[in-house]
């Protein structure tokens, strides 16, 4: 299966952290070839054999990876040994501090993030789309990793998968309503009648106000919808698709 590791969090021996693409894997048109998803339509079989290549190339054991039922919400769920492959808890964000334990986001046009505190040895995997980003997803995970494993935004460290960009993502007057009516004016642009929004740039002015230090930051630049070649888009392929995934563990 064809992931690449994020380059804010290659340097750290401990930790392995990857974002998949839609390529490398068994599933047939159109979630051509590497999809990771259960709930979009694809043959569970060709599902379970994209997640068994994926386990094999991050030499991790494919029941021991924790998933989610995402909801687009600010749930967030502390991954411990009751958390099984077979059983995802519903929410947006996991996190943990157990060794040999994969934490995994599936995406497709959202915002896919991996988190990693080197210092106490604790990672997250957040979905953030529109709906959770505004909701603070991310500063609540964030959050909950302070108070649980002492997790400071100096040590933190952020890696923001592809996802859709401003240039791609076109939205309705009223979310870009809700959208300046919580401050985030910058995440907007506007060509003639047509609105978009750029979800990471919420999530970036959302760290800037945590003081979370912009060299523990990390967004890849590829939209999603843009690049639909490489990943699945919700948008550029009509609703009818895979997804990606991030995934992250601790060695």
């Amino acid at each position: 299966m064809k992931t690449f590791t994020p380059s804010l969090l290659s340097p750290f021996t401990n930790v392995t952290a990857v974002f998949t693409t839609r390529h490398g894997g068994v599933s047939k048109v159109p979630y051509t070839s590497a999809n990771l998803a259960f709930h979009v339509g694809d043959n569970p079989n060709d599902v379970m054999q994209n997640h068994d290549l994926l386990a094999r190339s991050l030499g991790y054991e494919r029941s021991r990876l924790i998933h989610m039922r995402q909801i687009h919400s600010d749930r967030i769920v502390v991954a411990d040994e009751t958390c099984t492959f077979d059983t995802p808890p519903e929410c947006d964000a996991l996190i943990t501090n157990i060794q040999n334990t994969p934490l995994m986001v599936m995406s497709a046009d959202c915002t896919p993030i991996l988190i990693y505190d080197p210092l106490n040895r604790a990672i997250g995997a957040v979905h953030a789309g529109r709906a959770g980003a505004l909701n603070a997803i991310l500063p609540k995970t964030l959050e909950r990793m302070a108070q649980i494993y002492g997790t400071t935004i100096d040590d933190v460290r952020i890696s923001m998968g592809p996802s859709i960009h401003g240039c791609c993502y076109e939205i309705n007057p009223n979310i870009a309503a809700e959208v300046e009516e919580k401050g985030y004016y910058e995440a907007l642009r506007r060509e003639g009648e047509k609105l978009f929004l750029d979800v990471n740039t919420v999530l970036r002015q959302q760290l800037t106000a945590l003081d979370v230090p912009l060299n523990n930051i990390e967004v890849i630049n590829e939209c999603t919808a843009c690049r639909h070649d490489t990943y699945f888009s919700y948008r550029a392929d009509r609703q009818h698709t895979g997804r990606i995934a991030g995934v992250i563990l601790l060695r």
